[in-house]
């Protein structure tokens, strides 16, 4: 698995090193730009994912035409380019073309599809963990090293950076990454795409992919504004002492939240603590006038968002059916894309027409309509089991015809020649589910 996931994981957090590299120091950057406006900068802060939601369909759709691999290089070049057009300007609407070009290369659902694709069925919830792991490291990476670089060399050497990593991630496309088997999914006719949103668990945790991705650019719009304020009067180059420290117990965090969430089948717990350590962030950022205070909120902060990232993929993909599972990403993708987008501008918005105590209020109350849906819609995952059989020993007439209460989907391997039965491990025993489909069992 390690060989097939690492690269693929490796190429995203390459492209989101490169996004993220210039949030702590983005907002503050921009502010002082020519024409510049709270709201434009909450524009630019989150404009990225406006296009990232809006092109997630046609790069799944092409993927699905012209391959995975041609796919992703695409994305990776667009991606390129809006690099090495905000790294060249110092104009507010060109940094924001540049911005947005980034988001186009929107290649996340696409990786995703192509790690489900590649990984077996039992084991692609660790594989979806491992790939938000690595994004939550690059995310910590760049929490340390944006501030640093940014503030010593410029914000414009940190969007060079990003051009760099999207050429080697172009070259580790086509020297690491394996093809992808042939997967012949199986869909049931009592199940519709529509079953995504209708159901509450994927409904849920749609919910909280948007709504962690929208306080984060929320976050990274209000804490360089703040900190740079009269209020705090930090310097740029001052930034890393409220990133450093957050991210290094928000990556200690992390390790025991996805033992405890993937392990112990408990992520709803998880997400109920991050959620509240989302509210006690933002109502202390809104209100503290100490700066060793607001750097607790920035903590906070941290804290909720690192134990939720390593297993956000992970439970949309383990809720959802196999032949859901795409457009079940894909949405979640996009809308939490959209939700970034918003997240920024809100926080320019608010910032623009009132103060940080509004927008801390207003965000503390939303995340605790929030924390209520959560708490009263998500239920943590049911554990399946897997069955592999060659497709010779199977009875293709038994299998067409396998459905059940407790036989969660079933799909064919075409490159392995396998056939792939997923059953509720504790209501249904893995001899009967042979009974179910060999030639000459009885059931």
């Amino acid at each position: 698995m390690l060989k097939k996931v690492l690269p693929l994981s490796g190429i995203l957090s390459l492209r989101f090193l490169g996004l993220f590299l210039v949030l702590p120091v983005l907002s503050a950057y921009a502010l002082h730009m020519k024409g510049s406006t709270p709201l434009l900068v909450g524009i630019i802060v989150g404009g990225y994912a406006l296009t990232q939601a809006i092109f997630q369909l046609p790069f799944g759709l092409m993927s699905d035409k012209i391959g995975r691999k041609p796919t992703i290089a695409v994305g990776l070049i667009i991606f390129f380019i809006g690099s090495v057009i905000a790294a060249s300007t110092h104009d507010i609407y060109w940094l924001m073309a540049g911005r947005f070009l980034q988001g186009a290369g929107a290649i996340g659902s696409v990786i995703v599809a192509m790690i489900s694709d590649l990984v077996e069925e039992n084991v692609r919830g660790k594989a979806m963990a491992m790939m938000g792991s690595s994004i939550a490291l690059s995310f910590a990476a760049a929490m340390i090293l944006g501030p640093i670089l940014g503030g010593h060399f410029g914000v414009n050497t940190l969007f060079w950076i990003a051009a760099i990593l999207a050429i080697l991630a172009v070259g580790m496309l086509f020297t690491n990454v394996p093809n992808p088997p042939k997967i012949r999914h199986i869909y049931h006719n009592t199940s519709t795409t529509s079953d995504i949103l209708k159901d509450t668990n994927l409904s849920s945790m749609i919910l909280i992919d948007g709504m962690q991705k929208g306080l984060m650019t929320m976050a990274f719009v209000i804490i360089p504004i703040i900190l740079t304020s009269h209020t705090f009067d930090w310097s740029k180059t001052d930034l890393w002492k409220a990133y450093v420290p957050a991210m290094i117990l928000g990556l200690i965090a992390m390790g025991p939240a996805a033992v405890f969430g993937e392990k112990y089948n408990k992520p709803r717990q998880i997400f109920l603590v991050s959620i509240l350590l989302f509210v006690l962030a933002f109502i202390i950022m809104g209100f503290t006038h100490s700066g060793f205070i607001f750097v607790l909120g920035v903590v906070s902060f941290f804290l909720g968002f690192n134990m939720m990232e390593p297993l956000v993929q992970s439970m949309i993909s383990k809720f959802a059916k196999v032949h859901q599972r795409g457009a079940a990403l894909g949405i979640a993708n996009s809308f939490s894309y959209f939700m970034t987008f918003i997240g920024g501008t809100a926080a320019g918005l608010l910032l623009n027409y009132t103060d940080r105590e509004v927008l801390g209020s207003v965000t503390a109350i939303v995340a605790l309509l929030w924390f209520a849906w959560t708490y009263t819609k998500l239920q943590n995952p049911t554990q399946h089991s897997h069955l592999y059989l060659p497709e010779s020993e199977v009875d293709m007439d038994k299998l067409n015809n396998l459905e059940g209460e407790h036989i969660a989907e079933w799909y064919i391997n075409d490159t392995e020649k396998l056939v792939v039965v997923k059953y509720v491990t504790a209501k249904i025993a893995e001899e009967d589910v042979k009974a179910m489909i060999m030639p000459n069992a009885k059931h």
